[in-house]
């Protein structure tokens, strides 16, 4: 089952249900996606569609940041109520220990030994695993990694 037809699946149940947080949130994410395909002129793909629920899943993250430091903890819960309804529909993170190796085997494949060449193992490993890598963690352990290297 692709993405989008999972998501219109979830999105019929929740509203048979009148869950309206999950009818709120699927109904938002559709609309960014039908949004994207008419931008594109073409229908979606599935990784089309993972960024956008990434990109959805990111400002509910900077919203969350927001309110708890302006002390507003009921809509830094809603908010993160809505990331978890989002991440249901993302790939699996990688582990700690997964991000290590793929960091480790990017050095190796670009050949870098000190810092001037983190941009190209960060790509090299955001390419990778698309999806599944958070640019910010794999940036501190690409600097961690090639400052331990010394």
């Amino acid at each position: 089952m692709m993405l989008s037809e999972r998501i219109e699946a979830d999105y019929l149940v929740a509203y048979k249900s009148k869950d309206a947080l999950r009818v709120g949130v699927l109904r938002l994410l559709k609309t960014a996606a039908k949004n994207l395909q008419v931008e594109l002129m073409r229908p979606i793909t599935d990784e089309e569609l993972i960024a956008v629920v990434q990109k959805q899943a990111k400002q509910r993250q900077d919203s969350i940041e927001q309110f708890s430091a302006a002390g507003r903890d009921e809509l830094a819960r809603k908010e993160a109520d809505e990331l978890c309804v989002l991440q249901e529909y993302l790939p699996r993170p990688l582990s700690p220990e997964e991000l290590a190796a793929a960091v480790d085997t990017a050095i190796e494949a670009t050949g870098t030994t000190d810092m001037s060449g983190m941009g190209k193992v960060i790509q090299a490993v955001l390419a990778e695993y698309r999806g599944r890598a958070d640019g910010k963690l794999v940036s501190e352990a690409v600097r961690r990694r090639l400052q331990a290297g010394k």
